[in-house]
């Protein structure tokens, strides 16, 4: 069984590779350099997505397992007289969830600028309403680290509309045994099923069924996964983050299992057979509904695909904003993963 640590700097170095969705190039490189001696299939798919496939004992019968390496972050919207940057939104996170964070801004060739996002009304000193004012596009901008006062002077330095904004992860393990950064959602789940493709391997498991494993990257703006999916697959579970907060019954040290999001209800069957999975082999879980979410799962479900479709994840505190989970969430999560790939398709 994989432990702690082994999870945790893994995750750290998913998280610290800028991976908005719509860029993510160099972050599904690097789990393709992760992968690619372990001498499975894998190839990308035309969206750029990463597909490990697994030769089980039945090969008439496959499973589909997927996380997603894609993240929130922004474009470059306009840039303003004063030379700094008005942002539009890739994914559903809220501006002032990303006020006062650092970011950086990839342009066209590849140059990298730091800089800061924040309210245009920032300093108390001199706007009244820096406290009231709306936290929206019109007031959030990009405060960039170069000598720059004009849109000319930032045009000059290689920026553009359209160039990517990605935010600093700020990631942090703690003694206590969580790990709290951003893109945990859904880096945090994409290390876990690297580690248990990597385990399958390296312990010689015999697959009951061909597997898929699916690193998507598109999943933030809503078709990472709906593709790539063979005809023999039979059931698809997304692993993805549990959403947390009040009147949610998921928490930060068990895996989370849904039983229904904004899509409406997944399959009953495997639901079942899932929470059986984790009574059977002593793992900590909560059943929960996630009332504003949708997975690749349910992606694929709305692409007509003839599946059965489930979700499970850790336990994701503060999802889209400043993220946090505990150790032991991760830990049966992975537990959960394994032992599901290792079970019986059930008749449903």
């Amino acid at each position: 069984m994989t432990n702690s640590k082994e999870i945790f700097t893994l995750i750290k170095e998913l998280v610290s590779i800028p991976s908005p969705s719509g860029n993510t190039a160099r972050v599904i490189d690097f789990c393709e350099k992760q992968l690619g001696g372990l001498g499975f299939e894998m190839q990308r798919n035309k969206k750029g997505g990463l597909l490990v496939t697994i030769p089980g004992k039945n090969a008439n019968q496959h499973r589909m397992l997927t996380a997603h390496v894609d993240t929130l972050g922004a474009m470059v919207k306009e840039i303003k007289p004063n030379g700094r940057l008005k942002l539009s939104m890739i994914g559903g996170f809220r501006w002032n969830s990303v006020e006062g964070e650092y970011c950086e801004i990839e342009t066209d060739s590849g140059e990298i600028f730091t800089g800061t996002i924040l309210m245009k009304q920032t300093s108390v000193h001199v706007y009244k309403d820096a406290g009231e004012a709306k936290r929206n596009e019109d007031n959030i901008e990009v405060r960039i680290d170069e000598r720059t006062t004009s849109a000319e002077e930032t045009k000059a330095l290689g920026i553009n509309v359209g160039d990517f904004v990605s935010f600093d992860p700020r990631v942090q393990i703690t003694n206590s045994g969580y790990i709290k950064s951003r893109h945990l959602d859904d880096k945090a789940s994409t290390a876990l099923l690297m580690l248990l493709i990597k385990a399958i391997k390296d312990e010689g498991l015999e697959l009951p069924y061909t597997t898929h494993f699916l690193i998507s990257n598109n999943e933030e703006i809503g078709y990472g996964g709906n593709a790539s999916i063979s005809p023999e697959t039979v059931e698809y579970l997304a692993v993805d983050m549990g959403a947390l907060g009040e009147g949610q019954s998921s928490d930060e040290y068990t895996v989370s299992i849904c039983a229904k999001d904004s899509s409406g209800p997944y399959h009953y069957g495997l639901r079942k057979h899932l929470v059986q999975l984790a009574k059977d082999h002593n793992i900590d879980y909560k059943v929960d509904i996630y009332p504003y979410y949708g997975s690749d799962a349910s992606a694929a479900i709305k692409s007509g695909y003839d599946i059965v479709h489930g979700l499970v994840g850790p336990g994701i505190e503060a999802s889209h904003a400043f993220e946090r989970t505990h150790e032991t969430s991760l830990i049966n999560t992975e537990k959960l993963l394994r032992a599901y790939v290792m079970s019986t398709i059930t008749t449903y």
